[in-house]
């Protein structure tokens, strides 16, 4: 991957895509550096900055990034908490709307649906792991295989996308990857008894060619205009 002294390169989390892209624009126009993104799940992105992928910025789980600063790849101290961030449901526009409001319910909703859509619980997002251990805690996990389809991760892995085109009937995600795909309509958080707050961070590369700069743009992220898109996207600030 090469650089030039003007780019900031950043592997970041697809949870945070909407986000960053729609604060890109503002911050290149007033420094002159240019932003090249690079999007994934966000334990797929750890990955790659641990084995040596040249970045400037990570933008993964805070857990995530706290490994990368064990394993030398970002600086000790860096760690900037951007958002957190929730699981949520949504279903294709127009469907009956499903009942979330407690855990049986949210039990009966997963039972009752036809089809599935959600990250991939191995090396996929932080949702899909997550799930994976809330399907296990209500005895429904074999019942979830069996109905599921998985995304591949990144972009294309926008379980939103699946109830577009009518491929699943219930869709569960990130609430900012589920509210990245236009008619949909998302429910809401799952109950709280068995929700997960993800801290997404950004780290600073021990590698970075570009540190200034990368400094620069995390100082943007945590601006007053920064929290705005953050809290419109489905978020709260870190």
């Amino acid at each position: 991957m090469t650089t030039t002294a003007r780019e900031i390169t950043v592997l970041s989390t697809t949870a945070l895509q909407t986000t960053l892209e729609a604060l890109a624009p503002e911050f290149e126009r007033a420094t002159g550096y240019q932003l090249t993104f690079h999007f994934g799940p966000s334990g797929r992105m750890a990955n790659r900055a641990g084995e040596g992928e040249a970045t400037d910025i990570a933008i993964v789980t805070g857990g995530g990034i706290d490994d990368l600063i064990t394993k030398g790849r970002i600086v000790a101290g860096s760690r900037t908490d951007i958002a957190r961030s929730k699981i949520g449901v949504a279903v294709q526009m127009g469907a009956p709307r499903p009942d979330i409001s407690s855990v049986e319910a949210f039990k009966r909703t997963l039972l009752a649906a036809k089809t599935i859509g959600m990250s991939n619980p191995v090396g996929g997002g932080q949702s899909g792991a997550h799930l994976a251990k809330v399907f296990d805690r209500l005895g429904i996990s074999e019942a979830m295989r069996a109905k599921s389809t998985y995304g591949p991760g990144g972009p294309a892995g926008l379980i939103g996308k699946y109830l577009l085109r009518k491929e699943v009937e219930l869709g569960l995600q990130q609430m900012p990857e589920l509210m990245a795909v236009d008619a949909i309509d998302i429910i809401g958080p799952i109950p709280d008894e068995v929700q997960l707050d993800t801290v997404f961070s950004a780290g600073l590369s021990s590698a970075a060619t570009n540190a200034e700069g990368a400094r620069r743009w995390v100082d943007h992220l945590r601006s007053a205009a920064a929290v705005a898109v953050i809290e419109a996207k489905g978020m709260q600030p870190g």
